[in-house]
């Protein structure tokens, strides 16, 4: 039996200038994740860019010269900053890039569209940051590596880990690119937990919108569903049900058609 052909991805929209999506990967990854959902989405005339977060993908620095999350995250706050006057931007933060593209909505609410959050963590207003990332329960991370004495506390995704949590239904081609990109990452958990939680009157106004993956193997579907229900200003929930935790190599064509219509209503 064949498979279902792919689905269109939306074309931007013709009522004026495209919106700009801002792509953010999670943890020990790069803007190179994003390269087939990038390929798609400007395909159909969408304005994208897929950062590298500090001391991630083609970036310079090392982990140590990146001592807070704010300094992880500042290429991503450096992108919305620079954004002329009125413009705003879709934001999308996959996995530890939810904690990312959430930091960005309470520091520039005024240039943030939509935040989506695809399989990604999602913090709320009522609890410090690092809740969401302490209550993820991963039974077995395999053959990652913890240091907890590195400053900032480190970690790195091990291969059998991320082939069988992480990539299960991805192409093995891209489990082939992790293993040569991959980098040492940190969760920032003591940095986040000593901020003040995520303000109503900033995150909490920004409008967001969770992908749900139904077969991610690291963030369980059920998992994502109590992030999403603890979260207030969710507008939508979208879902791709055969999407493994890396849905933009997995259902690459089915996320970019999701960003896509997700620029074309809100932005």
């Amino acid at each position: 039996m064949s498979s279902a052909p792919p689905p269109a991805i939306p074309t931007a929209s013709s009522s004026g200038s495209a919106a700009r999506i801002i792509l953010v990967h999670g943890t020990g990854h790069g803007g190179w994740c994003w390269y087939r959902v990038t390929t798609l989405l400007r395909a159909a005339g969408h304005r994208v860019s897929a950062l590298d977060l500090a001391a991630s993908g083609a970036d310079a620095r090392r982990l140590r010269d990146v001592p807070t999350f704010a300094d992880y995250t500042r290429p991503l706050l450096d992108a919305l900053a620079a954004l002329p006057d009125g413009e705003r931007a879709v934001i999308v933060g996959h996995s530890f890039g939810g904690m990312s593209i959430a930091l960005a909505a309470e520091t520039f609410p005024e240039k943030v569209a939509a935040a989506v959050f695809v399989t990604a963590f999602l913090p709320d207003c009522a609890n410090p940051r690092s809740h969401v990332i302490e209550k993820l329960a991963v039974a077995d991370w395999m053959d990652s590596v913890m240091d907890a004495e590195h400053e900032p506390p480190s970690v790195f995704l091990g291969l059998e880990f991320i082939r069988e949590k992480l990539y299960q239904l991805s192409p093995p081609e891209d489990y082939t690119l992790a293993r040569s990109l991959a980098r040492v990452s940190s969760y920032y958990v003591a940095d986040q937990r000593a901020q003040p939680p995520f303000s109503e009157a900033r995150y909490g106004k920004v409008r967001k919108v969770y992908v749900v993956c139904g077969q991610d193997l690291a963030m369980l579907e059920p998992f994502q569903r109590e992030l999403i229900a603890g979260c207030g200003g969710v507008v939508e929930v979208r879902e791709i049900p055969g999407a493994d935790h890396m849905a933009m190599f997995s259902k690459p064509a089915e996320l970019a058609a999701h960003l896509a219509d997700v620029a074309n209503t809100y932005a």
